[in-house]
C-alpha cells in the first residue's frame, strides 16, 4: 500500500533498535495500538512500514540498498528513541535516522512543515521510551538540527526509569504521563503533519475580474447607512485592536515573561561556548528594549540553566515565566547555522521555530531577527523606535564583535585569571573598530569595576578615564543605554551631580526598560535621594537579586520609622534559598538598630568566607555590630585594620567606612576628620551622606551641612523641590 500523497512510498516509517523489542516486545505493542488509534483519526488507511520480522526485514547488519531508500521516503519518520538507539554505530542509527533526515532536508517538502495552527514541526516525530544522558540528548539533536522533541513513553519512580506500559498508573508515575493519552497525541501530531504536507502546495483561488472590482453602491436607506456606519466603526475597532492592543488586552492573555535558555554548541569545539553565551545576551539585550515585556530574565540567572536536564516547565516555574526561547548553534568554517523555537511550557505549546543558514559575519542580525520574531509571536507591542533599535548594526567589523563577545564571556563565566586580562581585552576591541560604541561602554563599566573594588587608583583619574570611554560611546551611539548607565554612575559616584545623574539613568531606562541593571542602579540613586518609595517602583516586578529588593524595603522602613515591616522582610530574606546573598542581612538589621542580629548574621558570614574580612565594608559593620553590643576592643582591632588600610589602597572606600563608624558609636571630630579624607579622595560612597542612619549623631553639626552642601545634595534637594510642584 502506497502513501497518502504521491511518489511516497509509506506515510510512516518506524525505526528501532531490535534488541529494544525483545522481552516484552514493547515497540509491536506501540505499532499495534498505534495503527488502531490512527483508524479511528483518519479517514484514510495510513501506511506503515515497520520491520517486525528480524529475519526477512532489515538487519542491523543489512547492506543498504535502493529498497531501503524507496521504504525511507515516506511523510513522517517515528524513531523509538532508547539509550541504545543514540549509538552513531547502529544500523538504525546509521541508515535510518540520519539518512531520513538528510533525505527529507531534499524533498518537495522539507524536513520542518509549517502546521495547520501555524506552528512549525519536524518530520521526524521521536518517540522517547528513557530519560537519555545528555550527551545522547546532544547526539540526536546534532543530527536534527535543533532540540530534541517528540512525545514521552517513560514511567519513572525513584530508582525507576523504562517505557511506559498501558497498565502503568499514571498517579504513581512521576512524568504524570498515561499510555492511552501518549498514544492519542502520537496519532494527533501524525494527524497535524500529514495534514500540513497534503495541504502544502495549493493554486491560489483565482477570483473573475468581475468580482474583483470595486463596486460602487449608492446608499438610499436609513437602514443601509446605519449599516455603513457600523461597519465603518467595525474597521475603527479592528484597526484599534491592531495599533493599541493594551486598549483590548484580555484578562487572560499570559504575562509577557521569557527566558532565553543558553544556546546549545552544536560546533563540536568547546572554544565556541563564547559564542553561544554572547548569542543568549544579545537576544536578551534586544528584549530588555521592549517596554511592552512584562519580565525578560537576565543572562546571569539563564546561565544557571547551561547542561540542565530539567524540564521546560520545571525551567519556567524556577523562573517564573510564561514562555521560553531554546537553541542550538553550530559552526562550520565561514558558515553558521542558528536554531531556535519559541516555546509555552505551561500549556505544552510550540509557538515559533526557525532555522538561519547565514555566514558568519551576519550573526548580528540573525539574533535581531530572532528577538522581532519572538515579539510578532506574542504580540507584543512594539514601536518604530524599539524595531529600530534592536535592528541597529553596532559594528560590521567581524574581528571586534569576536573579540568583545570573547570579554564579555570572561566576565559572565568569572573565568578571568586578572581584573586588568579584562581591560586589555577590552581595549584590543577598540583597537580593532575605533566606533564601535558597545566596547568604550563595556571598557567604561570595567574602569570603574578595577577602580572601586579592584585596584588602588585615585579616584578622580578612574572616574576621568571611565567617563572619557561613556562619552566616546554617547558620541558613537546616542541610543547604547550601557553609555548614559555609566555617564549616571560617573555623575552619581564620583561628580555628585544628581540632577544630570538623574536624567542620564531616565534616559537608559527609556532606550532599555527591562534591563535590570539600569534600573538597579537608579533605585540605589532613589535610596540615596531619600526616596524608598519610587526606589521599590522601578525594581518590583523586574527580575532582581532578592537582596536589592530587601535593602530598598529596609532602608524604606528606617526612613519612615516602621522597624517592624522592615524586620519582616529581612526575615523572608534570610528564608530564602539565595544563600550567597546572606551576608547582606548583617547590614540590612544595622539600619533598624537590631545589634544582636546584625552581629550574628555577620560573623556567620565571616566564618562562612574568610575573604569578607578584606571588604571595609563589612568591616565597619562588624566593627559598629561589636561596639553595640559590648565588644569595643573587638571593634577597635577592626578599625585599627582599616585605618592601616586606608595607607595602603583607596579601594573599597576605607576612609569612608572609618568615618561613618565613628559617627556611629558618637565621636564626631574623629567622623569628620575622616569624612573630610573621603571627600578628598572623591570616595564613591558619599551620595548616602543624606541618608544612612547612622549619621544622625553627627546631622546638626555644621560641619555636616557644609559637607552636606559640597557633595551635591542640598543642589539637588532644591532641584526636587521645584520638580515636585
Amino acid at each position: 500500500m502506497s502513501s497518502l500523497i504521491a511518489g511516497y512510498e509509506y506515510d510512516i516509517f518506524i525505526s528501532y533498535r531490535q534488541k529494544d523489542n525483545r522481552g516484552e516486545q514493547w515497540v509491536s505493542e506501540f505499532v499495534e495500538a498505534l495503527k488502531t488509534e490512527l483508524e479511528s483519526t483518519f479517514k484514510e488507511e495510513i501506511s506503515i512500514y515497520f520491520d517486525i520480522n528480524p529475519h526477512d526485514g532489515l538487519l542491523e547488519t543489512h547492506d543498504v540498498d535502493e529498497s531501503l531508500k524507496n521504504k525511507l521516503k515516506c511523510l513522517v519518520f517515528i524513531p523509538i528513541i532508547s539509550r541504545t538507539y543514540c549509538d552513531p554505530k547502529s544500523f538504525a542509527w546509521e541508515h535510518e535516522f540520519k539518512a531520513f533526515v538528510e533525505l527529507a532536508s531534499h524533498d518537495q517538502f522539507g524536513l520542518k512543515v509549517k502546521l495547520p495552527n501555524g506552528n512549525v514541526a519536524s518530520r521526524v516525530l521521536p518517540i522517547r521510551i528513557y530519560d537519555l544522558d545528555n550527551n545522547d540528548i546532544r547526539l540526536c539533536e546534532s543530527v536534527l538540527g535543533s532540540v530534541l522533541r517528540g512525545i514521552e513513553f517513560i514511567y519513572k519512580e525513584p530508582g525507576v526509569n523504562r517505557p511506559l506500559k498501558p497498565d502503568d498508573d499514571e498517579k504513581k508515575n512521576l512524568n504524570k504521563a498515561k499510555y492511552r493519552n501518549q498514544i492519542n497525541k502520537t496519532a494527533n501530531a501524525i494527524r497535524d503533519i500529514i495534514t500540513a504536507l497534503e495541504n502544502y502546495e495549493h493554486e491560489p483561488e483565482i477570483v473573475s475580474k468581475d468580482l474583483s472590482e470595486p463596486v460602487s453602491i449608492q446608499l438610499k436607506t436609513s437602514k443601509t447607512k446605519i449599516i455603513a456606519g457600523s461597519l465603518v466603526l467595525l474597521a475603527f475597532i479592528v484597526l484599534a485592536f491592531f495599533f493599541i492592543p493594551k486598549l483590548f488586552k484580555s484578562e487572560r492573555e499570559p504575562e509577557k515573561s521569557i527566558a532565553v535558555l543558553p544556546f546549545h554548541n552544536y560546533s563540536g569545539d568547546p572554544a565556541q561556548e563564547y559564542m553561544c553565551n554572547g548569542l543568549t545576551d544579545e537576544i536578551i539585550g534586544h528584549l530588555y528594549k521592549i517596554k511592552s515585556f512584562d519580565r525578560v530574565v537576565s543572562l546571569s540567572s539563564v546561565l544557571t540553566y547551561k547542561g540542565t536536564d530539567k524540564r521546560l516547565p520545571r525551567i519556567a516555574d524556577e523562573l517564573n515565566v510564561n514562555y521560553i526561547l531554546e537553541g542550538t548553534y553550530k559552526k562550520i568554517g565561514d558558515q553558521i547555522r542558528v536554531t531556535a523555537q519559541l516555546i509555552e511550557p505551561k500549556r505544552d505549546r510550540h509557538i515559533w521555530q526557525s532555522e538561519y543558514d547565514r555566514p558568519y559575519q551576519e550573526i548580528i542580525a540573525i539574533q535581531a531577527d530572532i528577538a522581532l520574531q519572538i515579539t510578532e509571536h506574542l504580540r507584543a507591542f512594539l514601536t518604530g523606535f524599539e524595531k529600530k533599535n534592536i535592528q541597529n548594526i553596532p559594528t560590521t567589523n567581524q574581528e571586534a564583535y569576536d573579540l568583545l563577545q570573547r570579554a564579555m564571556h570572561l566576565w559572565n563565566t568569572r573565568s578571568y585569571d586578572s581584573f586588568d586580562q579584562l581591560i586589555e581585552a577590552s581595549k584590543k576591541v577598540i583597537e580593532e573598530d575605533p566606533d564601535y560604541a558597545t566596547a568604550y561602554a563595556w571598557l567604561g563599566g570595567m574602569t570603574i569595576l578595577k577602580g572601586t573594588s579592584f585596584g588602588g587608583s585615585e579616584m578622580r583619574s578612574v572616574a576621568w578615564e571611565a567617563a572619557s570611554y561613556f562619552h566616546k560611546a554617547r558620541e558613537l551611539d546616542n541610543n547604547n543605554a550601557g553609555a548614559h548607565i555609566g555617564m549616571a554612575m560617573i555623575n552619581d559616584y564620583f561628580n555628585w551631580d544628581y540632577i544630570t545623574a538623574e536624567s542620564e539613568f531616565l534616559k537608559a531606562i527609556e532606550l532599555s526598560p527591562n534591563e535590570p541593571n539600569g534600573r538597579e542602579r537608579y533605585s540605589e540613586f532613589l535610596l540615596k535621594r531619600g526616596r524608598p518609595g519610587d526606589a521599590i517602583s522601578y525594581i518590583k516586578n523586574v527580575e532582581m537579586p532578592l537582596n536589592v529588593l530587601t535593602k530598598a524595603q529596609v532602608i524604606s522602613g528606617a526612613i519612615s520609622g516602621k522597624k517592624r515591616e522592615a524586620a519582616s522582610s529581612i526575615r523572608i530574606f534570610l528564608n530564602s534559598q539565595e544563600e550567597h546573598l546572606k551576608s547582606c542581612a548583617g547590614e540590612f538589621y544595622l539600619w533598624i538598630e537590631e545589634y544582636e542580629a546584625a552581629k550574628l548574621s555577620l560573623e556567620t558570614a565571616k566564618e562562612e568566607k574568610d575573604n569578607y574580612m578584606l571588604v571595609p565594608s563589612f568591616q565597619a559593620c562588624l566593627a559598629l555590630a561589636y561596639f553595640k553590643t559590648g565588644g569595643s576592643r573587638k571593634a577597635q582591632t577592626i578599625i585599627n585594620q582599616l585605618i592601616n588600610k586606608s595607607n595602603e589602597t583607596l579601594a573599597g572606600s576605607p576612609d569612608y567606612y572609618i568615618g561613618w563608624y565613628y559617627s556611629g558609636i558618637g565621636k564626631p571630630d574623629s567622623a569628620f576628620y575622616w569624612l573630610e579624607k573621603a571627600y578628598n579622595n572623591r570616595s564613591p560612597e558619599m551620595p548616602w551622606l543624606k541618608v544612612d542612619h547612622v549619621f544622625k549623631n553627627i546631622m546638626d553639626d555644621p560641619r555636616y551641612r557644609d559637607l552636606y552642601e559640597r557633595t551635591g545634595h542640598k543642589a539637588y534637594d532644591d532641584y526636587f523641590a521645584v520638580m515636585k510642584k
